[in-house]
């Protein structure tokens, strides 16, 4: 089991050695990166379409890249918005990491992106491991998922910077509790921004934008109790991870992946 651990633990380390050097790349090309994370079904690309529609309209350089474990059906979504989509296929994998971010990004990010908007795959156990080089990480709930969300997965809601509702228009008819949501992530998380959002009653829409440029303009983001290095590199979970990501080719990075969709 002490094996086990100490090659995750190295798999994390060099992860987030990987996203800080990331972090730097991309700042100093005056790009700043949103990490999306929630579970299946949140309603995540719904918003995040109508985010970048409306960054487009406001004249915000935003690219969007999101990740599944198959089809190439959200980057088509997004895309509608006119802003630059790339979908990534996991081949099964759960979750981005730092060096498979890099290499997706060579050759594919426009120059004079402001934001990159990274849509993780849909599922808050992996992703919540894994620095991406963001600078705002944002957590997804949707009020179908129930209150007690923030208190069964800790580590993805005590290391997030933003937690967006979604689908705030059937609250009532789910009988959604809002202060008792709003309870809970004050409990593993105390003071991050909770903003309730609907991307079909227009309800919310902007706030993440909002957010993202005020970062990118040298905003402080939340900082989280929960130090996401510290999260994790004590959180244990079984998951495969990729060895090969293929050759550098702009960004630079050890490990690569080839060019998948978009």
């Amino acid at each position: 089991m002490c094996r086990v651990t100490d090659l995750q633990q190295a798999v994390l380390a060099r992860n987030d050695s990987r996203a800080e050097h990331l972090r730097a790349e991309l700042a100093a090309r005056g790009t700043v990166t949103v990490n999306l994370l929630s579970s299946p079904g949140s309603g995540k690309t719904a918003l995040l379409e109508a985010e970048l529609a409306l960054a487009r309209e406001r004249g915000v350089a935003v690219a969007a890249l999101t990740a599944d474990l198959a089809t190439e059906n959200d980057a088509r979504r997004l895309a509608r918005s006119g802003v630059p989509c790339k979908q990534v296929l996991t081949d099964g994998l759960c979750h981005l990491e730092a060096d498979m971010l890099a290499g997706h990004l060579t050759g594919w990010l426009p120059r004079d992106t402001r934001l990159l908007f990274v849509e993780n795959v849909g599922n808050l156990v992996c992703p919540a491991s894994y620095d991406l080089g963001e600078s705002l990480r944002v957590v997804l709930a949707s009020v179908t998922e129930g209150e007690d969300k923030p208190l069964k997965y800790p580590t993805a809601f005590g290391t997030a910077q933003l937690v967006l509702v979604t689908k705030e228009d059937i609250a009532e008819a789910v009988g959604f509790e809002r202060e008792a949501f709003l309870a809970h992530v004050d409990q593993v998380n105390p003071g991050v921004e909770v903003v309730f959002t609907s991307a079909r009653a227009g309800v919310g829409v902007g706030a993440l934008l909002d957010r993202a440029v005020a970062v990118a303009g040298g905003a402080a983001a939340h900082r989280p109790v929960m130090d996401r290095r510290t999260a994790a590199h004590g959180h244990a979970h079984e998951h495969r991870h990729a060895d090969d990501h293929g050759p550098d080719q702009g960004l630079s990075h050890p490990h690569a992946p080839a060019h998948v969709g978009g």
